[in-house]
């Protein structure tokens, strides 16, 4: 029947998940990150965007499983090389929509020269990292976003933690955002948003270990909507300011949200 046709067609456009069985930790939120990412890519199919053409680059890490659950084009790449490799697919055909979804030790710590200078060149890719300050597939230990004195197994962090949203704006990145994994909604506005930017689009996704992660950290007393407060997202003074706001108020106020956006000729080769 020719309903019956069309409705499998349609369904057969749509992201959906795999047969593999995801091994995440029962409530890890990776979950609404996955889910997220899923709502995102169909919402933007339904505006014209083509499901072959997503490619999803995982690195090493609990985020990396993303690659598994998610019925698109995959890839997981060695450790801190992701981004590299996404950038190399978008080059060999320019009409796909890249995708790197990355931890925080595996871009922050191994890759973090990758990322610095994909910002710098503007290489049209998504990048999308799953921020839980720990190196959790290994058990816990620190990362270069871990927090001061953080309790670890067998380990303490005695360094300050670097700050992402200002290492991508001093880096020239021209898509800038945070968002919260238990934030669905707004989480899967901001992907989007990142995904049809065209240029180096950053998004650190704050988003709590429930095993090794600093429990002290309040983050759902604490984040406010950027976009609800005036923010004027071409102006990288004011970017820069709001990037630090977190540190300064000892995480009780966490801006999420589109820090800076701007358009400059993408990186070509």
């Amino acid at each position: 029947m020719p309903g019956k046709a069309n409705k499998t067609i349609k369904q057969e456009k749509k992201v959906t998940h795999t047969y593999a069985k995801p091994t995440w930790c029962p409530g890890c939120t990776n979950f609404a990150i996955m889910h997220a990412l899923k709502q995102a890519m169909n919402d933007l199919i339904m505006q014209g965007y083509q499901k072959r053409n997503f490619v999803i680059v995982a690195g090493i890490g609990c985020h990396g499983k993303i690659a598994d659950y998610l019925d698109v084009n995959s890839v997981i790449a060695l450790h801190g090389r992701s981004i590299p490799l996404a950038t190399g697919i978008k080059l060999s055909n320019n009409k796909l929509n890249v995708i790197c979804h990355v931890g925080d030790g595996d871009t922050y710590d191994e890759g973090i020269s990758h990322f610095i200078h994909a910002a710098k060149r503007n290489a049209d890719i998504t990048v999308v990292v799953h921020n839980n300050k720990v190196f959790a597939l290994t058990k816990g230990q620190p990362t270069a976003t871990s927090w001061f004195n953080q309790a670890m197994p067998g380990i303490k962090s005695n360094e300050l933690p670097l700050n992402p949203i200002a290492l991508a704006l001093i880096s020239n990145a021209t898509f800038v955002a945070r968002a919260y994994a238990r934030k669905l909604e707004h989480l899967t506005f901001i992907l989007k948003q990142a995904i049809m930017h065209r240029g180096f689009s950053f998004v650190d996704v704050l988003q709590p270990c429930l095993v090794f992660a600093n429990p002290s950290s309040n983050y759902d007393a604490a984040v406010y909507d950027l976009q609800q407060h005036n923010h004027n997202t071409s102006s990288l003074a004011e970017a820069l300011a709001k990037a630090y706001e977190a540190e300064l108020t000892n995480w009780t106020r966490i801006p999420i949200g589109i820090f800076y956006k701007v358009h400059r000729p993408v990186f070509s080769g």
